[in-house]
């Protein structure tokens, strides 16, 4: 994965357990964060626009709870929404099992890019090749 990202000059927004959600802020604000920064937007509006994405994906109850008190779903999927505020970013999921060991398969990942896909260009996921068979025919 590093090799890709040093080559590619696109802004790239990760999903991996190599770039956590900040421990001590929760997640709204861990998400949130992201558009005040970059697209100078007021706390306000950027907490209202992450509340409207954490509901997309079903877990606008986590939105005030600590990155340890989630559930490996949970912060999978608030990973992937902060990744999604980055605007024009090329999302790259790293190791995604490793993130959510216990699925068996590819379906909650497909589904939680697919309840965000308006927010988000492109996504490449980088995975192990023994974790093959968990994407089926789509595989490369």
């Amino acid at each position: 994965m590093q090799r890709f990202l040093s080559t590619n000059s696109t802004v790239t927004a990760p999903v991996s357990v190599d770039v956590p959600l900040l421990s001590n802020q929760d997640v709204i604000m861990n998400i949130s964060l992201i558009k005040e920064y970059h697209e100078n937007m007021s706390k306000k509006d950027a907490s209202l626009f992450v509340m409207q994405g954490l509901q997309r994906l079903g877990i606008a109850h986590v939105a005030y709870k600590r990155n340890p008190a989630l559930t490996s779903e949970e912060r999978f999927r608030a990973m992937l929404l902060r990744a999604a505020m980055v605007k024009d970013a090329l999302i790259v999921i790293d190791r995604p099992f490793k993130i959510i060991s216990h699925l068996e398969n590819a379906g909650f990942l497909f589904q939680s890019l697919s309840e965000i896909d308006d927010l988000f260009i492109h996504c490449h996921i980088f995975e192990y090749r023994w974790m093959k068979e968990k994407y089926g025919d789509l595989c490369l």
